[in-house]
């Protein structure tokens, strides 16, 4: 397979230098089937890069599992990884199995690994050097051929000598160690990936043609992207739902940025860019959601009442936003097949509040 296939496949966008050496590395360990530890700030795509590795290796027909171990609560952890049995804990209906038992013969990537607690950590040392781990409550141990691949944003050296994270586990993780950049590092890169995905935004709205000035581009390689690829996406994607002329200037991406950036002569008139917490954006994106459903729900009994020659069909009925939410995460489940992560980015909220809506409902499988 060459660097640019591996690419295409992957969906890594980049020419510079630290993009085509980190792919030599992947192409290089992929083969194999030694753990390999990513890090990088958070949103320079070590989750595509650990997509590259399981597309390269040999168990590229076999399920590629990621789990993001800061979104799943502490006490949902070991159930989640190891799978368990009827009765193990409360509401524990049924056996379960868990992601290393669902990514045998394949690749498990533990994102956010730094934020696993020590206890499981112990856990997972244990099945990392013997491919064996015991579901909750069960009195048998299982067996996985599963290749590990760990990412973390933070510095796990330091996170070992505050003791937050295992020596031993640490050491075993990185058999090899890729080091993901941050886009500050590789502005050659930024016009490909603006234009990548201003691409890839027309095509999947049907929008007419969107294209991005001069002033726009000096905007976007300017600005140091604390955010890195992940906020180069949204901005270049608000801006163009956005904008009215089709071109985008300066003026359209300035005000968008997460921190304060100069701003061109005579744009001092933009409107402030007000920053809001992860909770905030959380309730935000799923009132929206509920509006929307509510917003369907209406226009199907408003259909059906007309079907049934405007009988008494009650197209105002108020329901309460507790059970559209409850609907919505039900609805999000099925359309994924029980994929908790997905259904989480079908609503448009981060994984860990996902986790918590199920314990709070009471929803699980």
């Amino acid at each position: 397979m060459t660097r640019e296939e591996l690419q295409k496949r992957s969906g890594i966008i980049g020419r510079s230098k630290a993009i085509r050496d980190l792919l030599d590395v992947v192409l290089q360990v992929a083969p194999t089937d030694v753990t390999v530890l990513i890090q990088g700030e958070s949103g320079t795509g070590k989750e595509l890069f650990a997509k590259a590795i399981h597309i390269a290796s040999k168990r590229a027909d076999k399920p590629l599992i990621s789990v993001n171990c800061g979104a799943i609560p502490e006490g949902l952890l070991e159930s989640e990884l190891f799978g368990h049995v009827k009765g193990a804990f409360t509401n524990a209906f049924g056996d379960r199995k868990g992601y290393f038992e669902i990514a045998d013969g394949g690749t498990l990537f533990l994102d956010e690994i730094a934020e696993m607690p020590l206890t499981t950590q112990v856990k997972f040392l244990r099945v990392l050097e013997t491919k064996e781990f015991m579901p909750l409550g069960a009195e048998k141990v299982k067996k996985a051929n599963v290749r590990i691949i760990a990412a973390a944003n933070k510095n796990l050296e330091e996170e070992v000598k505050a003791k937050r994270f295992r020596n031993d586990l640490y050491f075993r993780l990185k058999a090899v160690m890729l080091y993901i950049p941050p886009l500050r590092e590789r502005r050659d890169d930024i016009i490909l990936l603006a234009e990548t995905f201003l691409r890839d935004f027309v095509k999947r709205n049907n929008a007419k043609e969107i294209i991005i000035d001069h002033s726009g581009f000096n905007a976007l390689v300017s600005y140091n992207w604390p955010g890195n690829v992940r906020e180069l996406k949204n901005v270049v994607e608000t801006a163009a739902t956005l904008s009215k002329t089709g071109i985008l200037t300066a003026e359209d991406f300035v005000p968008h940025f997460s921190k304060p950036a100069a701003l061109p002569e005579g744009s001092q008139n933009l409107p402030v860019h007000m920053k809001i917490s992860a909770d905030e954006l959380d309730r935000e994106l799923i009132y929206r959601a509920l509006i929307e459903i509510k917003k369907d729900l209406n226009e199907l009994k408003e259909i059906a009442r007309n079907a049934n020659n405007g009988g008494s069909f009650d197209a105002d009925e108020i329901i309460p936003l507790k059970e559209l939410e409850r609907r919505a995460i039900e609805n999000a489940l099925k359309q994924t097949q029980w994929n908790k992560r997905k259904a989480a980015k079908l609503l448009g909220i981060n994984e860990r509040t996902f986790y918590r809506k199920l314990h709070e409902y009471g929803i699980a499988k």
